[in-house]
């Protein structure tokens, strides 16, 4: 026993010394790559970040996490970026008060919940809206109290590749020096030729997140996920709902399948579509907003007429005002800043993350963005595989993708193989009545490798994670297949389409 307990604390000395020695190799390090920006006194920051929104606050706080003296500059004064602000999160909140009164107004009744009247508090409803954007707001300036990051008000400006000129929003100006400086300054409305947005009657997302009336008539031009989720909103509550869209289809990125179902859904739900069709002018010389339109290859004008019109024709990058030419920063011919995969732009020093650079204009890819390249400033990996980057509209039934589509697949050559389950077989669909929608699983032929996910349903934007997480270790159906999942629940649909995919459902 004696012998026993001697090795037993030789073994604990032994490693207790290894860790030790360790730490202090992993503490000299940290000190011999990040003290520098603290020692000499100056007012530089080891990372300077142009731009609160998702993708800058998140770099912001890793680096700081990271033990870099960080600041970052956001000129609307509230964090949170587009997203947060105009964008994501008020979005969702409509969505979901005018789901809310929509389920209220046509299915409690069939659920044995009744009552005389059902009225809309458009006031309450923004201001609900209102106060989750404010509180999301303190919260993000509550962790950069936290993790110790200088937060400057106001509009940034590049005097040189390590200086970044401010003028703050209370009317003072003030320089902010950096060894690297991260640009985060997300993306814009994109206009359209001779459509002037007066975010009263054309408005763009912003002016259609804070109408003061329902309109009787809503005309969106575009019919990608901004366009169908706010017609979704104003549709729910009143409003006739037309939506123009240039293109053949609806949603072009999403797979072909998928798309037309979810048409034929939103035509359930009352809201029309032209599509291949263009507007070609717009008068607002009266009360009635009128637009003319034709054939997207030319042909014979229509004449449509709305109170309201939703400009959503896609984001470009806001760079504008920054000062790049003064420290020759390149951009290409959209105005995105190119990168290397360590988001380093030409100009040594300076870094881009975000919709100012090339791929999804998504605030989850922003974050994962800011998050990577940090961890390159600090001397660590980061990593972004944006084949695997999720994908949601959050109309009702969402909709939901990760990884390929089966037409980019088909175009790539690979031999697969398809499985689908839908909503109608699934026992908590039913059980609750929200049963339209479906789950399609596409997977190589030869290894049964998943290569893509699509899911519509309700709550398919929780449901996609089993399927990114699915891709990124390249598991195959059968693993999604052998998983146990809770029953009952939505997501045993993902499970028997699996199972379609590598052999046979069990549900259908």
């Amino acid at each position: 026993m004696a012998m026993a307990n001697l090795a037993r604390r030789k073994a604990i000395n032994l490693f207790n010394n290894t860790v030790s020695s360790d730490a202090a190799r992993y503490s000299f390090a940290l000190s011999s790559t990040f003290t520098r920006g603290f020692a000499s006194g100056s007012d530089e920051n080891d990372v300077v970040v142009i731009g609160g929104g998702p993708g800058g606050y998140v770099a912001a706080i890793k680096a700081a996490q990271l033990g870099l003296k960080t600041t970052c500059i956001e000129k609307r004064g509230a964090l949170g970026g587009t997203c947060l602000n105009v964008g994501c999160i008020p979005s969702k909140a409509l969505l979901h008060s005018s789901h809310m009164y929509h389920e209220a107004k046509t299915s409690f009744a069939k659920h044995g919940v009744k009552f005389d009247n059902v009225e809309i508090d458009l006031p309450a409803m923004m201001g609900q809206k209102d106060k989750a954007i404010s509180n999301l707001t303190k919260g993000i300036e509550g962790l950069f109290k936290k993790n110790k990051v200088t937060y400057v008000k106001g509009s940034g400006k590049f005097l040189s590749p390590s200086e970044i000129s401010v003028d703050t929003i209370d009317g003072g100006n003030t320089v902010v020096k950096g060894k690297n400086i991260i640009i985060a300054t997300g993306s814009d409305v994109k206009g359209l030729p001779g459509i002037t947005i007066d975010e009263k009657r054309i408005v763009s997302s912003t002016g259609a997140l804070a109408l003061t009336e329902i309109p009787k008539k809503l005309i969106v031009i575009g019919a990608g996920y901004i366009g169908l989720e706010m017609g979704s909103v104003w549709g729910r509550l009143g409003s006739e709902v037309t939506v123009v869209e240039f293109a053949p289809d609806i949603v072009p990125s999403m797979d072909g399948e998928i798309r037309k179902q979810f048409q034929r859904i939103l035509e359930k739900q009352k809201m029309k579509f032209m599509l291949k069709t263009k507007v070609v002018a717009v008068d607002t010389s009266t009360d009635i907003v009128k637009l003319t339109v034709e054939p997207s290859s030319g042909g014979e004008q229509t004449v449509l007429e709305a109170d309201v019109v939703l400009v959503s024709a896609g984001r470009i990058p806001f760079t504008s005002g920054l000062g790049l030419e003064t420290i020759g920063i390149e951009t290409d011919k959209i105005g995105r800043i190119p990168v290397d995969k360590r988001f380093t732009t030409n100009v040594k020093g300076v870094f881009a993350i975000g919709d100012v650079i090339p791929g999804p204009m998504l605030a989850h890819k922003a974050e994962e963005d800011g998050v990577a390249c940090v961890e390159f400033i600090a001397g660590k990996e980061g990593h972004v595989d944006y084949d695997k980057v999720p994908g949601v509209c959050y109309t009702h039934p969402e909709v939901a993708s990760v990884g390929k589509t089966e037409e980019q697949v088909k175009e790539s050559g690979v031999a697969y193989r398809v499985g689908k389950f839908p909503m109608l077989a699934n026992s908590r669909a039913k059980s609750i009545d929200d049963a339209d929608g479906l789950v399609k699983i596409i997977a190589e032929k030869e290894t049964d490798k998943v290569l893509g996910v699509h899911i519509m349903c309700s709550n398919a934007g929780e449901l996609i994670h089993e399927a990114a997480l699915a891709l990124s270790y390249d598991a195959s159906s059968e693993d999604i297949a052998r998983t146990c999942h809770a029953h009952p629940t939505l997501s045993e649909a993902v499970k028997e389409a699996a199972m379609a995919t590598y052999d046979k459902a069990i549900h259908i």
